[in-house]
């Protein structure tokens, strides 16, 4: 019934344990990785893997046309194998739980919906992930409404790539990852494309149903959001900084005060309630934050991450707005120049 579906990029830490809990869904008929020219190990492990997992199918991309994203060439690749009545597209770093793709199928029966997404749950062993993705997460949360996504009356409209489940004859009628090609956000493009047409989607953020871990380092975990965040937050200037605004009140503020300084003389009476200001505005924003944690379900003990995730989600924002329209991603060991994205 079900085809799931995994593009593999120098996955050799991670495509193991993927593999292994997708294969074992009853629900899923075959596992089609597409080993997309990895320089490490993980051709070896899916070899491995290949001997003994019948279900499992690995193809090989060779040369990535021109206009295209890796991910989604590999895919589409994928796909056109495919012979499940549904498709199901997961990450290589991503961890099914049993009983998954049953969940899926019957929230597709149960909302009527030829999309299905999951946000996955987060593992995250070091103070860089826990201070950056539960900020990120609550910040996507309150961009994307499962509500409006999920009302087939609203245009709103996201998917996680990391399970991405969706009617086979859907897909194909859209034009697949063909028809989005080179986008980087290509869950939330097919997303948009499902809807526009007229199809309900249904996304959600389940506990016990899937789980990633998405960055090993810094530096990837990096790459990856810089990659992502400004055409998730709407991918224009406008967007951006009435993002900023929100998510940092107190870099505002601060900017005001150097502002003052700068160009006139502050009084020393001022100063105290200028301070004050600061540190009211450091509260309110500890205390959305502290609201958004426990609305998605991470602990109230990441508020002590509370600055450190705003100032890495700052910086990262204004980075992905430069390297999404003036410079370049870099992906994978691949650079996509901003022009084509």
């Amino acid at each position: 019934m079900v085809s799931a579906i995994i593009p593999a990029r120098n996955e050799e830490a991670s495509i193991a344990r993927a593999v292994e809990s997708v294969a074992v869904q009853p629900e899923v008929g075959e596992v089609i990785v597409v080993n997309d020219q990895s320089t490490d190990r993980t051709g070896a492990i899916l070899a491995e893997l290949a001997a003994r997992i019948h279900k499992l199918r690995v193809l090989t991309v060779e040369n990535l046309p021109p206009g295209w994203v890796g991910k989604n060439y590999a895919a589409s690749m994928g796909a056109a194998a495919a012979s499940g009545h549904w498709l199901l597209f997961t990450d290589a770093d991503t961890h099914h739980y049993p009983g998954s793709s049953r969940r899926a199928l019957a929230d597709a029966v149960d909302h009527d919906a030829v999309l299905v997404s999951y946000s996955p749950e987060q593992e995250m062993e070091t103070f860089w992930e826990r201070a950056m993705i539960p900020f990120v997460y609550c910040r996507l949360a309150a961009r994307f409404s499962f509500a409006r996504i999920n009302d087939p009356k609203q245009p709103d409209a996201a998917a996680n790539g990391q399970f991405l489940m969706v009617l086979r004859d859907v897909y194909q009628a859209m034009g697949g990852h063909a028809a989005v090609a080179g986008q980087i956000l290509e869950d939330v493009a097919l997303a948009r494309l499902v809807k526009q047409k007229g199809y309900a989607i249904y996304f959600t953020a389940p506990i016990g149903v899937v789980r990633t871990r998405m960055y090993r380092s810094f530096a990837a975990m990096w790459r990856g959001w810089t990659k992502n965040l400004y055409p998730l937050m709407g991918g224009s200037i406008k967007s951006s900084v009435l993002e900023l605004v929100e998510v940092f009140p107190i870099l505002e503020a601060g900017l005001l005060c150097l502002a003052l300084g700068y160009f006139g003389n502050i009084r020393p009476t001022l100063l105290a309630p200028m301070a004050g200001l600061m540190i009211g505005l450091l509260f309110c924003g500890a205390a959305r934050y502290a609201g958004a944690l426990h609305r998605n379900l991470y602990p109230l003990r990441y508020i002590q991450y509370y600055l450190p995730g705003a100032a890495l989600y700052t910086a990262a924002l204004i980075s992905s707005w430069w390297k999404n329209t003036r410079g370049e991603v870099v992906w994978k060991g691949r650079a996509y120049s901003a022009k084509i994205l």
